[in-house]
């Protein structure tokens, strides 16, 4: 028997997926007496049936895959119309399962198992049961939006194998520590954390030229810059977003301390505070459980 697909299953490639209009009602009984020894493409694995605005989803299987067309030898009705929602929406990549995912929250339905997409260049998808990927993002602000989170939204944009991601902002804020810590002078690590603050604001990336009565607003790689340039440990105020590491969500976050490469451990993936893409979507994927991004021989 054909199993009911995992929650957020979309077909992989899409061209696995087939849309027919058809002139019989789509109710399980007429579709099986339709397709039952039907020829379908080697690829299909899934047929997208519409009878006017109606449309259902079905799972078959080929009688076998080396020819370019066989017959169904085994099918399963997933879902009619009164389960199946039909998107138009030309801006959904529909290759990618968080656009999809995106695309059936905008028109959920109560009841609802299958979204059908038809989207960019006119190419349809489906996804089952959409229910996202919940991770969190740990990232110093500001910037806005913090380099991390566009990082990951990037890599979401573009890797088809991943599954439908909620990307949450969980910020470590620079200007609510500094207001939770009031001073004089406060010594940021860089330029890129430019931000008006309650009192005089110098930063370490400059190495000022005289040592100054501040609070430093940094992490550890920002105390050991500074016992080098002035040989002493300053009043700090921690802004490391690793230390954001607790409960059971999924995490991707950063730490200056790791140069190169990520770290995962469980549910927390780290990267450096300088990731590249690559490094990203690699911690991504480690933390989604899906294997690094391989090329497979062509199929005919």
């Amino acid at each position: 028997m054909i199993p009911e697909p995992r929650a957020n299953h979309i077909t992989r490639p899409y061209r696995g997926l087939s849309v027919q209009e058809v002139a019989v009602p789509l109710t399980e009984p007429a579709i099986s007496a339709l397709l039952t020894g039907r020829e379908v493409y080697r690829r299909t694995e899934f047929l997208v049936l519409r009878n006017g605005s109606d449309a259902a989803l079905v799972a078959v299987r080929a009688r076998e895959r080396e020819s370019l067309f066989s017959p169904v030898a085994e099918l399963r009705v997933l879902s009619t119309p009164d389960t199946t929602v039909w998107v138009d929406d030309p801006s959904v990549d529909v290759g990618n399962a968080t656009a999809l995912a995106a695309a059936a929250a905008a028109h959920r339905a109560d009841g609802a198992l299958a979204y059908v997409v038809r989207g960019r260049f006119e190419h349809v998808n489906v996804i089952w049961r959409p229910a996202p990927v919940r991770l969190r993002v740990a990232e110093v602000v500001p910037p806005e939006p913090p380099k991390l989170f566009a990082m990951a939204q990037q890599a979401i944009a573009f890797d088809e194998d991943l599954p439908p991601i909620e990307l949450v902002l969980d910020a470590v804020d620079i200007r609510e520590l500094a207001d939770a810590r009031r001073a004089a002078h406060y010594l940021l690590p860089c330029r890129g954390s430019g931000v008006e603050l309650p009192g005089a604001v110098s930063f370490l990336d400059t190495r000022p030229a005289e040592r100054a009565d501040w609070l430093l607003i940094g992490c550890e790689r920002s105390r050991q810059f500074h016992r080098h340039f002035y040989g002493d440990e300053p009043a700090t105020v921690d802004l490391c977003p690793r230390a954001r590491a607790v409960g059971d969500d999924l995490l991707l976050t950063k730490c200056c301390l790791r140069e190169r490469g990520i770290e995962v451990a469980g549910n927390v993936a780290v990267v450096p505070w300088g990731s590249t893409m690559d490094e990203v979507r690699a911690a991504l994927r480690r933390l989604c459980g899906v294997a690094e991004a391989a090329f497979a021989e062509p199929a005919r």
